[in-house]
């Protein structure tokens, strides 16, 4: 007992504590198996990486502030016969976040957009990647906030230091006041140096109607199409698709 405690006092001044979680296993397996001393000890520092990768991995999700905990094994493939799956995995394998690339969710109300946006975030997040997930309506809430206390510079920072920013319902209305010039920076300061994950229930020929200004709709839709995925998604809601309205009717 002295001895553990001895050994407690000395990882903690390791930041290894968390060691003592597994120490008495690997001891006892150790002898069930007449492990060697390197055998044992790889065992239990493994155990300690696994640990605080997980650990790392629960705050990186925590960070990303997504709604719900989506991953594309949840996501339904089978709802729409018609979404490109093949297309849709490969982009869960986040090379497009290597690559520093974007990705746009087209689609009707329903379709799993903000499901597989938030699903790719997750993704990002096992492979340790930074992630944030923020609806376009809190987003420019947040910086319109941010301009009336002078720390613009400091919440667009939020935004564009992620890895993976998730942008979810853009455009569900024409933007408005500041909000065209701050999707602008947010889309050429993270063009080409971190990836953007965007979803919207308007095709793509109607977000230049979201600007007022034509030379802005311009220089940002450049700069977000140039390296862009774009997934379309087509079909009735999940939430309440009409094949289930009519047995419902009958």
């Amino acid at each position: 007992m002295a001895g553990n405690e001895e050994l407690a006092v000395v990882l903690k001044k390791l930041r290894m504590s968390g060691v003592l979680q597994t120490l008495e296993l690997r001891m006892q397996e150790a002898v069930d198996h007449a492990l060697s001393f390197e055998e044992f000890l790889e065992r239990l520092l493994r155990d300690e990486v696994d640990r605080r990768e997980g650990k790392q991995l629960e705050l990186r999700i925590r960070r990303a502030n997504f709604e719900h905990e989506r991953t594309l094994e949840g996501y339904d493939f089978s709802f729409n016969p018609d979404l490109p799956r093949a297309r849709i995995l490969d982009l869960g394998t986040c090379t497009f976040v290597d690559r520093r690339e974007d990705v746009l969710f087209i689609g009707p109300t329903g379709t799993g957009k903000s499901h597989l946006a938030q699903a790719l975030g997750h993704r990002a997040c096992r492979r340790g990647r930074s992630v944030l997930f923020t609806s376009a309506g809190d987003l420019f809430a947040n910086l319109r906030a941010a301009r009336g206390d002078g720390s613009w510079d400091r919440r667009l920072a939020r935004y564009l230091d992620v890895d993976v920013l998730i942008i979810d319902d853009l455009g569900l209305r024409p933007l408005r006041s500041d909000e065209p010039y701050d999707l602008h920076e947010i889309v050429r300061q993270r063009h080409e140096r971190r990836s953007t994950v965007l979803t919207s229930n308007r095709a793509i020929p109607e977000w230049d109607g979201m600007f007022p200004d034509a030379l802005l709709a311009a220089a940002t839709m450049d700069r977000l199409l140039q390296h862009a995925h774009v997934v379309e998604l087509t079909g009735e809601s999940y939430r309440n698709p009409r094949t289930a309205r009519k047995a419902t009717i009958k």
